[in-house]
C-alpha cells in the first residue's frame, strides 16, 4: 500500500509557462510580457508588489483552468489578463506544489497558499463570478531565488 505522503512527493509532471503578466498597480491595466526577472527581495520587476517580500510576491494561475471558468460563466474563453494573476502554468497542477519549492526559468520559488478569488471578479463577469472562480484562483509563491522567467520555460519541483 503506498503511503499518502509518498504520492504527494511524486510529481513527475513538467509543466510550462504559457503567459506572463505584471499587475503596475491595483486595478491597472495587466502588461504581459514575455519574460520576467524575478527579484528574491523585489518580486515580480514591474508588478504592484515589487519591492514586498511577502506570500504574495507571484501568483501563478493553471491554464486548464481557465476553461473551466469560461464554461461556469457561460463564456466561450477567458483571457489570463483578466485573472489578473502573473504566471499561466499549463501541463502541471499547481496545487501539487503545496508545501514545495519549484523551479520556473532560473528562479525557484516556494508555494505559499491559494490564491482565493476576490469581490472584483464579480465587477469584471457580473453575477456569480465569485463563485466561478473557487477553486480555480491559482497559487500565490514567494521567490526563494533569483532569476528570469520566460514564456514556455518549464515548471518543475525541486526533489
Amino acid at each position: 500500500m503506498i503511503l499518502l505522503e509518498t504520492l504527494r512527493d511524486t510529481l513527475p509532471q513538467t509543466g510550462y509557462v504559457s503567459w506572463i503578466g505584471l499587475r503596475p498597480k491595483r486595478r491597472a491595466t495587466i502588461i504581459v510580457v514575455d519574460q520576467v526577472e524575478a527579484h528574491l527581495k523585489k518580486g515580480l520587476i514591474g508588478d504592484r508588489y515589487a519591492g514586498r517580500s511577502d506570500k504574495r510576491q507571484v501568483t501563478l494561475m493553471q491554464a486548464e483552468h481557465l476553461s473551466v471558468i469560461a464554461s461556469l460563466l457561460g463564456l466561450d474563453s477567458i483571457d489570463p489578463a483578466i485573472l489578473r494573476r502573473n504566471i499561466c502554468v499549463s501541463g502541471l497542477n499547481l496545487l501539487a506544489l503545496k508545501e514545495k519549492q519549484f523551479q520556473i526559468g532560473d528562479a525557484v520559488l516556494e508555494y505559499t497558499g491559494q490564491c482565493h478569488p476576490c469581490s472584483f471578479m464579480e465587477e469584471i463577469f457580473g453575477e456569480g463570478g465569485y463563485n466561478a472562480m473557487r477553486g480555480h484562483g491559482g497559487i500565490t509563491a514567494r521567490i526563494i531565488k533569483s532569476g528570469l522567467i520566460k514564456k514556455n520555460d518549464s515548471v518543475s519541483t525541486l526533489k
